[in-house]
């Protein structure tokens, strides 16, 4: 229910005015003075705030700002005598919706409290969304307690409250696109759009074309003018992927909108503005770029403001455990699973692990473990094939070994007890008994 809070220490005029709003349909809860008043919105969520200039403990102007700072999807009206309407227009410079002069404000409190919810409503729409976004994008996304990811954490909250153009290091799959989503979506243009884009996916000309956007005509099959993500990104903000992947003369039209601000489509001559925030990442060493002449010193200069580098997953190794928790139960979620408990020994085998593609590597591993399983337990032998599994066994047993060797084959030939004699290098005859010996369940 739409609710609205009445502040005044007038008895009867706050009453008239509480009956007169109530019947119009909305929940309405009285205040004498503005201590009162702030205690209530510690605890409650109004659309709309009425409030007298004149109250016993403090001026409705110095309260606005208060309730503003408090509450900034909340609307307020502000009442005043005839002899201080400037009491009014102070209020609404602290950010009141509008103010009412008492004597004529019965007839126009109905309209003007309608209207001040509907924006107050909708304020409150766009924080709720906003709130979601950060939730589902933020830092508070971004799983894992090592010192070395908190703080490179630290550095990506400091710098997304800036400006600041921002270049993420990394190997491949250690989340630079999470950080850079992160990063927009705790900055001030989180309204605004991200738009990705991996510089890596595209030719030299389509991805001129992609980030500039091109005249129609341009060169054929350009039977259209069309908007680049440049512009797409207007207030907001540009992520690319893999910069370093992007050729020198593109490169210099890239510098170009950092130091100008401008761009031109693809077979235009008339320069559009760019107001965006460049975040760019990539995993290759762009100081040894340099030096081969294959990236632009000062784009890099222009680019590494300010540097994050986000340390690869073989070298978090309190992470891993804690993402592995978090796969399983998302993929149990995905395939509607009852979520498995992993094994000392598959724990001990993905922290052994050096993860070449990172979380990437991770969550796809641990994405087929849960598909696989057919208990509620992770064990060794569902890993992959390839996987280098050099955990310590519970014992040396040539046996276990074979055992685990065995389980694994299967595994990898989805059952075909043919495919997997001849992996093993031995007869078909020899491979069942062995199922048998060691009660290998498939």
């Amino acid at each position: 229910m739409k609710k609205v809070l009445i502040i005044d220490d007038e008895v009867n005029l706050r009453s008239l005015l509480a009956r007169i709003v109530q019947l119009e349909g909305y929940s309405v809860i009285e205040a004498s003075n503005g201590k009162l008043a702030l205690k209530l919105l510690e605890h409650e969520t109004f659309q709309v705030i009425i409030t007298d200039v004149k109250l016993p403990d403090i001026n409705g102007v110095d309260l606005t700002a208060k309730i503003k700072s408090l509450c900034p999807t909340s609307e307020i009206i502000v009442l005043t005598a005839y002899g201080t309407i400037e009491d009014g227009v102070r209020a609404m410079k602290n950010g009141a919706f509008d103010y009412l002069t008492k004597g004529d404000h019965q007839s126009k409190i109905i309209p003007l409290v309608s209207k001040a919810t509907e924006k107050a409503l909708l304020q409150q729409k766009v924080a709720e969304l906003e709130k979601k976004l950060i939730q589902k994008f933020g830092f508070n996304k971004i799983i894992g307690t090592s010192r070395a990811l908190l703080h490179t954490i630290e550095l990506a909250r400091k710098v997304s409250a800036t400006d600041t153009t921002v270049l993420i290091l990394g190997e491949t799959g250690v989340g630079k696109e999470v950080f850079a989503e992160a990063i927009h979506y705790e900055s001030l243009r989180k309204a605004r759009p991200l738009v990705a884009l991996n510089c890596s996916a595209f030719a030299k000309d389509l991805l001129e074309s992609e980030l500039f956007g091109h005249a129609e005509g341009a060169f054929t099959g350009a039977t259209k003018a069309k908007k680049g993500l440049l512009e797409e990104a207007h207030e907001g903000t540009l992520f690319l992927d893999e910069i370093g992947e992007m050729n020198l003369e593109l490169q210099a039209k890239i510098l170009r909108v950092l130091e100008t601000g401008e761009f031109y489509r693809v077979g235009e001559s008339k320069p559009r503005k760019a107001n965006i925030r460049l975040i760019a990442a990539t995993n290759r060493d762009l100081n040894k770029e340099i030096e081969n002449g294959k990236f632009r010193e000062d784009l890099f200069y222009r680019l590494s403001v300010f540097t994050i580098s986000i340390p690869p997953l073989r070298e978090r190794d309190e992470d891993i455990e804690i993402l592995t928790h978090y796969f399983i139960q998302f993929f149990a979620g995905k395939t509607n699973k009852q979520a498995p408990t992993p094994d000392d020994n598959f724990l001990k085998a993905l922290k052994n692990h050096p993860w070449k593609g990172n979380i990437r590597e991770l969550k796809n591993v641990i994405e087929r473990c849960v598909i696989l399983v057919d208990g509620n337990r992770l064990s060794i032998d569902l890993l992959p094939f390839n996987f280098n599994d050099s955990t310590e066994l519970n014992t040396f047993d040539l046996a276990v070994v074979e055992k685990n060797h065995i389980q694994k084959i299967l595994r990898h030939t989805r059952g075909n007890k043919t495919e997997a004699a001849h992996l093993l290098n031995i007869g078909l005859t020899t491979l069942y008994r062995k199922i048998q010996d060691y009660k290998i369940s498939l």
